[in-house]
């Protein structure tokens, strides 16, 4: 296919297609939980359509020691902060417990420092028993999603959806034994790069991303009134 058949006007654009998408979860009450920053304005229009919170999903890896572009590890904002550690990076490196510890510590200290700048005092949301929606603007090799998704197991949600844009065909294979259902619109071959399929893909500013969470708060509210009807008559 041609590239400019499988482009999404910008991340808006994106969202409100994918939001088509899966427009059959809105009876399920979502959670939405957007990778900040450029998941966050696909996110917005996920949760708008469907009346869902909308959340983010902060995620920050953990380096090697003395090579910190090399992953042996994340800690995964939530409820319940998880660390996930990456089994064969951490055969090769064996670092200290002390040293994975306080990495954890420090990533947890920039994990908070986000979400005080995202959301305020605002908590994180309870996945437990809870359908969950994961959207991201895209994915390339898939790392942090699958260590997104390996938490919100550990979390114990009910049903977890991983939605996206583009992503590559043989990544999205890899990443379905993490997730129990996986909505991407398109899967081109060969993939290039999560932006070749965009015409818009300026940089997500930390302004757009907490002017979006703030007005998703009525999303929030309609959802919540919604719960509260179908408990009433259920």
């Amino acid at each position: 296919m041609r590239f400019d058949a499988l482009r999404f006007k910008d991340r808006t654009d994106a969202g409100r297609q994918l939001a088509a998408a899966l427009a059959r979860f809105a009876a399920t009450d979502p959670l939405v939980l957007a990778l900040p920053r450029g998941g966050v304005p696909v996110g917005f229009e996920v949760a708008k359509a469907l009346r869902a919170r909308l959340d983010v999903l902060l995620v920050r890896k953990i380096g090697a020691p003395g090579h910190s572009e090399y992953g042996i590890g994340a800690v995964v904002d939530g409820e319940n902060p998880q660390l996930v550690l990456n089994e064969e990076a951490m055969a090769l490196v064996r670092p200290s417990d002390e040293y994975v510890e306080a990495e954890m510590r420090r990533q947890l200290l920039e994990i908070e420092r986000r979400r005080n700048l995202y959301l305020g005092s605002r908590p994180a949301a309870s996945v437990l028993g809870r359908t969950v929606i994961v959207v991201d603007d895209g994915i390339a090799t898939g790392g942090t999603v699958r260590v997104v998704l390996k938490a919100l197991r550990r979390d114990r949600a009910a049903h977890v959806v991983l939605a996206v844009p583009v992503a590559p065909r043989d990544t999205l294979d890899l990443i379905k034994a993490d997730v129990d259902e996986v909505v991407c619109l398109a899967t081109p071959e060969p993939f290039v790069a999560v932006s070749r399929y965009y015409e818009d893909f300026e940089q997500t500013t930390d302004a757009e991303v907490i002017r979006l969470l703030r007005e998703a708060e009525q999303f929030e509210s309609k959802s919540s009134t919604r719960s509260a009807e179908g408990a009433r008559h259920g």
